[in-house]
């Protein structure tokens, strides 16, 4: 039973401190069984139609920050389309320097050919036909 005493001695003391301390002015708890006003919950949710439109009007302004990403996405763009008008033309370039060198290899090997032909020519054409 000692523990029940030294239980209810600590309630009293804190009332005690409690009830003469000058930070608790009232302790008495206020009744909010019924709202002081009914319409006050309703008022916070609804409101006036050019109010309504007022705040959506206000709404659909974009931040600064909005127009700087904007700005940063069309800096973007317009970087990766360069980059890629770059590409397209070095590949073009390419493409035609290897389609020139091939022209160029063949036109070579084609009078290499036709020189070999007219030096080993003998008359007799075509010559798999004498050479059985």
């Amino acid at each position: 039973m000692s523990w029940t005493r030294v239980f209810v001695l600590s309630l009293l003391t804190t009332l005690l401190i409690l009830t003469f301390s000058r930070v608790v002015e009232n302790a008495a708890v206020r009744d909010d069984t019924k709202p002081a006003n009914p319409r006050g919950t309703a008022r916070q949710v609804f409101m006036r139609g050019s109010d309504a439109s007022n705040f959506f009007r206000r709404r659909t302004r974009r931040s600064t920050r909005y127009y700087e990403l904007v700005a940063e996405q069309r800096v973007k763009i317009a970087a990766s389309e360069h980059r890629r008008e770059y590409n397209e033309e070095q590949r073009n370039e390419y493409e035609n320097y290897a389609e020139e060198d091939r022209d160029e290899v063949n036109e070579r090997s084609r009078e290499t050919n036709e020189q070999l032909r007219e030096y080993n020519y003998d008359g007799l054409y075509p010559r798999y036909y004498w050479f059985h």
